[in-house]
């Protein structure tokens, strides 16, 4: 048995609902919605929520773990919200805030300016860092990359875009001859 899909999700300040094999998860930031795979069954009550399967076929048991941690991911993420941090590391290299999108100075002969889509608020509380939240958190992660796609970090002087909690390994340089 799957030790994570066995565990009942609480809920707290949250409506799931369930119509056929779609779940949608209602809370005070926000609304989201996942469709389950028909294998798989999701019994909903006021206190929890419990995902259940039916056999013990390896695909079965894979998607048991998976729909439950996807829809505790929708719980959390309608209560408290995701937030990822990227630091912005190399001279002149720097973020600034306009409006609701961000414009990016990263080396490049123009500037980057970047449209958040709906959901993701973008704050750039240094010129060096962006903070990207929002209830959704594959939209969050995947906004993260985006930007982190402009300009990743290089393994020489790390220069580029990198996540905060992120550690880049650097590499020796070329060494003199003779």
């Amino acid at each position: 048995m799957s030790r994570i899909g066995k565990k009942p999700i609480p809920v707290k300040d949250v409506t799931v609902t369930k119509s056929g094999n779609v779940i949608k998860v209602k809370g005070k930031l926000g609304e989201l919605e996942m469709k389950i795979h028909p294998n798989i069954t999701v019994d909903v009550t006021k206190e929890e929520v419990v995902v259940k399967r039916p056999d013990d076929l390896k695909e079965n048991r894979a998607l048991h773990g998976l729909t439950r941690a996807l829809i505790n991911n929708m719980v959390k993420g309608v209560t408290e919200g995701y937030s990822k941090t990227l630091d912005i590391v190399g001279v002149g290299y720097k973020a600034e805030a306009k409006g609701e999108a961000v414009l990016f100075t990263i080396g490049y002969s123009h500037p980057i300016l970047f449209m958040p889509p709906a959901g993701i608020k973008m704050e750039v509380p240094a010129p060096t860092q962006v903070k990207i939240t929002g209830f959704d958190k594959e939209l969050v992660g995947m906004i993260a990359a985006k930007i982190r796609s402009f300009r990743k970090p290089e393994p020489y002087k790390g220069k580029g875009i990198k996540y905060s909690n992120e550690v880049i390994i650097r590499k020796a340089g070329k060494t003199a001859g003779k």
